[in-house]
């Protein structure tokens, strides 16, 4: 990877390599979601493929044929998905601001995420245990979205 490779370039130009590890792993964008016209309501429910523990999809390569609902982020669609949270690297370097200061690639671990509470762990549950008809006792946040 190229050094501090989020200062120097934008979202397209990233390696592979380096659009993985701008990831900072929260785990945010596996939670369950419903997008309306004006808004984006966010559940603490995870998809059935996020370690929760780990804030890490249990199959990354074939996430997208398993889980409908999947949405893969492309430097591309960033400015569409107006549900990201404020504190997706992704989202902010589209906007043009710098790295959180408790992003991985500046601290060396994800530590810090989790003591600053970024990761869903331990909040989030598995949708395998929560049923459509209970999806509004876990509602976390209702956003406008324009």
């Amino acid at each position: 990877m190229r050094e501090e490779f989020w200062k120097h370039y934008a979202l397209e130009q990233l390696s592979p390599t380096e659009w993985e590890a701008l990831c900072d792993g929260c785990g945010q964008c596996c939670l369950v979601r419903e997008v309306e016209h004006d808004q984006v309501t966010v559940f603490n429910i995870a998809c059935g493929l996020l370690d929760i523990e780990q804030s890490r999809c249990s199959d990354y390569e074939n996430r997208l044929s398993k889980v409908p609902y999947c949405s893969q982020l492309t430097a591309a669609n960033v400015p569409e998905y107006d549900w990201l949270p404020e504190s997706c690297t992704y989202r902010r370097i589209h906007r043009g601001e710098a790295l959180p200061t408790w992003h991985p690639l500046l601290t060396g671990s994800r530590e810090q995420m989790r003591k600053e509470g970024i990761t869903v762990c331990p909040s989030a549950v598995s949708v395998e245990q929560v049923p459509r008809s209970q999806r509004h006792l876990h509602i976390i946040k209702v956003k406008a979205i324009y």
